[in-house]
C-alpha cells in the first residue's frame, strides 16, 4: 500500500511539473499583441518571444542524458524547475524586447530537461508490465498542456495583464518544487565527460534549424540571404553532429540510440504526428479569430475540448493499456485524427460551434491513443540505463516535428491563399453576370468604390477559407501516411541498446 501511495505521489509530481513547462510552450501566443506596446516591438519582432524559447528548448533537450549523469535525476529536476521559476519572474518584469528574449532563452533552457526527465523517472518507477499505464498518465500532461496554453493565456490576458502569463508559474513552480523535494528520490549519477565539438555543432545546428523554421515563411524562405546562409550552416552542423554521435556513442544527444528500430520509428512517427497536430493547433485559432471573428478568450475555450477529450480517453485506457497491442492503439488514434481533420475540410462561414467542437473532440481522443502507446513502444526494447537518452531524443523529435509542422502549414496556407486569391479574383470582371446579379441584389453600382471594397473583402475571406480547408486536408494526408509506418514496429522485450 505504501509503495502504491509513493508511486501515485511520484506520478502526480511528475505530471504537474511537466504540465507547467508544456503550458508555457503556447501560453504566450495569444498575449503577443498585448506585449508589443509594452516592449516597444513590431509585429515581426515580437515573434522572437516564441522563437527564442523554442530554440533554447530544442538545443538543451539532447543534453538531458548527460546532465542526468552529472547531477542525477532528482537534483537536475530541482535545478530545472527552480531556474524555470526565476526566469518566468524575470520574463514578467521585462521592459524591452531584448530583455524578454534573453529571459525566454534561459527559461527554455531550464525547462528543456523536464519532459525527458519526467518520462525517465516514470519508466524507472513503474514495472515493465505497467509501463504503458505510466506513459498514459504522463501523456495527459503532454497532450493537454500545449492545448490548455491558449486557454490559460487568453483568460489571463483578457482579465489581468499579459505579465501574469509568466507570473502564474511562480505559485505552480513552488508547489512542484515542494512535491519534488518530498517525493522524488531517483538519483542515478555516473561518469560524464563533455564532447565540445559535438555540443557546439548540435547547439548551432538545432538552434539555426529552429530559427529557419520559425522565420522562414515570414522572410520568404530561400529568397532571403539570412535564411539561405543559416540553412547551409545548419545542414553542415547537423551532419557533423549526427556523424560524431554515431561514432562516439556518448551520453550527449545519443542519436546512436535510434539504431534501435522501435525507438527510431517511434521518434519518426511522433515527429510527423507533431507536425500534423501542431499544424492544426496553429491554424484553427487563426481561423476562429481572424476569419470568424471569435474573441480571444472564446477561441481558447473552443480549443479546450480537444485537450479534455484526450485526458478522458487516457484515463479510460490507462488501466488496460498494458494488455492491449500498442500498435493497434496507435492505428485507432491516427485514424481518429484523420477523421477529425477530414470533418474540418467541410468548414465554411456558416459553421456553428458544434462543428468546431465535434472534430476537436474526435481529434483529442485520437491524440490520447497515439502518444501514450507510442511512448511505450519507444522504450520497450531499451535497457534501463538508456531510457533518459531515449526520452530526450523522443522529446526532441516531438519538439522539432512541431516546429516543422508549424513552418510547413504556414507556408502551405500562405501559398494556397495567394493561389486562390488570384484564381477567384480572375473571374471578378465587370462583364461577369454573376457579379452583376450580386450588385443588383445589394442595390449597389458596380463601379462604386464602396462596393468594390466590399468585393475585395469577400475575396480575401473566401481565399482564406479555401486555404484553411486545403491545409486541413493536407494534414489528413499526413495522418494517413503515418498509418502505413506502423507495420515497421516490432514487438518485443528489452534486447539492449544497439
Amino acid at each position: 500500500m505504501t509503495a502504491n501511495i509513493s508511486r501515485a505521489a511520484i506520478t502526480i509530481t511528475i505530471i504537474l511539473s511537466a504540465l507547467m513547462v508544456l503550458i508555457d510552450m503556447t501560453v504566450a501566443n495569444v498575449a503577443l499583441p498585448n506585449m508589443m506596446g509594452s516592449l516597444g516591438a513590431t509585429s515581426t519582432q515580437i515573434t522572437w518571444v516564441l522563437t527564442s524559447y523554442s530554440m533554447a528548448e530544442a538545443i538543451c533537450i539532447p543534453l538531458a542524458a548527460w546532465l542526468t549523469l552529472r547531477f542525477g535525476e532528482r537534483n537536475l529536476l530541482i535545478y530545472s524547475i527552480a531556474g524555470f521559476i526565476v526566469m518566468s519572474a524575470l520574463c514578467g518584469q521585462a521592459d524591452s524586447l531584448m530583455e524578454m528574449v534573453v529571459f525566454r532563452i534561459l527559461q527554455g533552457a531550464f525547462g528543456a530537461s523536464v519532459i525527458p526527465l519526467a518520462q525517465s523517472i516514470l519508466v524507472q518507477t513503474y514495472s515493465r508490465a505497467e509501463r504503458g499505464k505510466a506513459m498514459a498518465m504522463f501523456s495527459i500532461g503532454v497532450m493537454v498542456g500545449p492545448i490548455l496554453g491558449p486557454v490559460v493565456g487568453g483568460t489571463i490576458t483578457e482579465h489581468l495583464d499579459w505579465r501574469w502569463v509568466f507570473y502564474i508559474n511562480l505559485p505552480m513552480g513552488a508547489l512542484c518544487l515542494f512535491l519534488i523535494f518530498r517525493n522524488i528520490h531517483v538519483n542515478n549519477r555516473g561518469k560524464s565527460s563533455v564532447d565540445w565539438p559535438l555540443v557546439l555543432s548540435m547547439a548551432i545546428g538545432i538552434g539555426l534549424l529552429q530559427m529557419v523554421l520559425s522565420q522562414g515563411n515570414e522572410k520568404d524562405w530561400f529568397n532571403s540571404s539570412l535564411i539561405l546562409f543559416s540553412s547551409v550552416i545548419c545542414v553542415f552542423m547537423l551532419v557533423f553532429f549526427i556523424s560524431r554521435s554515431l561514432v562516439t556513442k556518448g551520453a550527449i544527444a545519443p542519436v546512436w540510440l535510434m539504431k534501435d528500430r522501435n525507438l527510431g520509428m517511434a521518434c519518426l512517427v511522433v515527429g510527423c504526428f507533431a507536425m500534423g497536430t501542431f499544424g492544426v493547433l496553429q491554424l484553427q485559432p487563426m481561423m476562429l479569430q481572424d476569419l470568424l471573428n471569435y474573441p480571444v478568450e472564446t477561441t481558447g475555450f473552443m480549443m479546450a475540448p480537444r485537450g479534455l477529450a484526450s485526458a478522458v480517453v487516457l484515463l479510460c485506457v490507462a488501466p488496460i493499456i498494458d494488455r492491449l497491442d500498442s500498435r493497434l492503439l496507435v492505428l485507432v488514434g491516427l485514424s481518429l485524427n484523420a477523421l477529425g481533420v477530414w470533418l474540418m475540410t467541410f468548414y465554411s462561414f456558416d459553421i456553428d460551434p458544434f462543428w468546431i467542437i465535434l472534430p476537436a473532440i474526435i481529434q483529442g481522443g485520437g491524440m490520447g491513443l497515439v502518444f501514450a502507446p507510442l511512448s511505450q513502444i519507444a522504450f520497450s526494447t531499451l535497457k534501463p540505463e538508456y531510457i533518459t537518452g531515449g526520452a530526450a531524443l523522443f522529446s526532441l523529435c516531438r519538439s522539432i516535428g512541431a516546429s516543422i509542422g508549424i513552418a510547413i502549414v504556414n507556408t502551405f496556407f500562405t501559398r494556397v491563399k495567394q493561389s486562390e486569391w488570384h484564381s477567384l479574383g480572375g473571374a471578378l470582371s465587370l462583364d461577369n453576370p454573376l457579379l452583376q446579379q450580386y450588385a443588383q441584389k445589394q442595390g449597389e453600382v458596380m463601379t462604386d468604390p464602396v462596393f468594390l471594397k466590399q468585393i475585395a473583402v469577400l475575396l480575401e475571406q473566401q481565399s482564406s477559407m479555401l486555404a484553411f480547408v486545403y491545409s486541413f486536408g493536407f494534414m489528413m494526408v499526413i495522418y494517413l501516411v503515418l498509418i502505413l509506418l506502423l507495420a515497421l514496429f516490432k514487438k518485443g522485450q528489452t534486447t539492449g541498446a544497439p
